[in-house]
């Protein structure tokens, strides 16, 4: 195991946010390396207990061997967060003071190797976080009709050359299958040129590892649970690290947060709803400079918090 996991961000806005009682129940669900569960552990009371969730075995391993100096107050799951009642239920916990969401993917799997994940490290397609599941980047690739392909690319990639990458790869399943990331980096380079490789790889490689894991299907399950689940005061902290996660969060707090909606009658325009939600953040928070200079990777996050009301 790499001695450094993953290098978490924001991690003193999380702080900020996320706690609310020093004595409650947070969950980290993606607890990753533990290094957002570990600094609530040590901000909160003596009384205070995290309950950390990873779909990725290795990230439970690892932040077991660095939790374990805070015993019974730290509980690891292996496990999906968009299960998350259920996952609680079935450690007799109904509701929680906070929840936090670190999405994307870790440094770990990255650099790990074996993975999939990284187009600069050749290796097999995979790109599973759980390696139980079935679904993986190989039967993506070498699967899907032309017309679920596309979909993919131009939907979670927003990739504009995804027709004539999608062409390429179909014309290349023909003669034999794809099975490593150096494969499907050629292919891509070979549809688009070397000008716009980089980032049309990586929005690529993004598109297939959102497919392979559900993210966004994921995020808006979680987010349908996360209001009942928290105590009247309670926070929920997500960081996302691209448009189509922040999207879905910012949607769900607005919509969370209403106080009125449109009726469609002239006479009575408008509804009082009553919102479950204050948001906290009217505009995300993002890394300062110093912390962009000490942890590069955390330049894309950004942080949306609201409040249960």
């Amino acid at each position: 195991m790499m001695s450094v996991y993953h290098e978490p961000a924001l991690v003193k806005e999380v702080l900020h946010y996320l706690i609310s009682d020093p004595e409650g129940i947070y969950v980290d669900g993606t607890v990753g390396g533990g290094g957002h569960a570990e600094a609530i552990l040590t901000n909160i009371s003596p009384r205070g207990k995290v309950v950390g969730i990873d779909r990725d075995c290795d990230a439970i391993e690892f932040a077991g061997n660095r939790l374990k100096k805070f015993g019974t107050r730290v509980t690891l799951l292996h496990d999906d967060y968009s299960k998350i009642t259920r996952v609680l239920n079935t450690i007799g916990i109904n509701s929680v003071n906070g929840l936090l969401l670190d999405l994307g993917v870790s440094s770990h799997q990255i650099e790990s190797g074996k993975r999939g994940f990284s187009f600069q490290i050749d290796e097999k397609l995979d790109m599973r976080m759980d390696s139980r599941q079935v679904l993986d980047a190989w039967t993506v690739i070498n699967k899907y009709d032309e017309k679920q392909l596309q979909q993919v690319l131009k939907n979670y990639g927003e990739e504009r050359h995804s027709a004539r990458i999608v062409f390429k790869i179909m014309n290349e399943r023909k003669q034999k299958s794809i099975n490593t990331t150096k494969q499907l980096a050629e292919i891509i380079e070979s549809a688009v040129g070397k000008r716009y490789l980089i980032k049309s790889i990586a929005r690529v490689f993004q598109a297939i590892r959102i497919e392979v894991n559900r993210e966004l299907e994921n995020i808006k399950e979680f987010l349908k649970q996360a209001p009942d689940l928290l105590i009247h005061g309670g926070r929920i902290v997500i960081i996302s690290y691209h448009s189509l996660e922040d999207r879905i969060v910012k949607d769900f707090f607005k919509e969370e947060s209403k106080k009125y909606d449109q009726s469609g009658n002239k006479f009575s325009p408008q509804i009082s709803l009553k919102p479950r939600l204050r948001v906290l953040t009217k505009k995300p928070i993002v890394p300062s400079k110093t912390e962009i200079n000490q942890n590069p990777k955390s330049r894309s996050a950004k942080l949306r918090s609201a409040e249960r009301i």
